[in-house]
């Protein structure tokens, strides 16, 4: 088995323009994104190993927030997910494997997490 290199960022909320009910579309929405990327991993990490030797972690920030078209409404959170997952890997083709979970957070009406996880291999 190869080696893999996992990196995440978690629980990381931004509001985006989503949904399908009359209460969700016509403004913003808060979203909880995981999102994690698997990159083959150099031969071995040395104390001054330089950062373009992995991925730098605000870049699956940016995935999740900046890279979002302005003004557009997803109509499902899967294509948040989606554009998501293709921001990464037009970004760095070490990235192999990306997992992007989204939590809706104000359809929860008694604290349940709803939402998707979409994991998409390189093709």
């Amino acid at each position: 088995m190869a080696d893999r290199l996992t990196l995440e960022i978690a629980d990381f909320v931004h509001d985006v323009h989503t949904g399908i009910y009359s209460e969700e579309t016509g403004k913003p929405q808060p979203l909880r994104f995981t999102v994690t990327v698997e990159l083959k991993p150099a031969e071995r990490y040395a104390p001054d190993t330089p950062l373009s030797a992995s991925k730098n972690y605000m870049d699956l920030k940016f995935a999740a927030s900046g890279a979002l078209p302005p003004g557009v409404h997803f109509t499902l959170i899967e294509s948040v997910a989606d554009h998501v997952a293709d921001t990464l890997f037009v970004a760095d083709a070490r990235v192999q494997v990306v997992t992007v979970k989204i939590v809706k957070l104000a359809l929860s009406e008694a604290d349940e997490l709803i939402g998707i996880t979409l994991r998409r291999e390189r093709r």
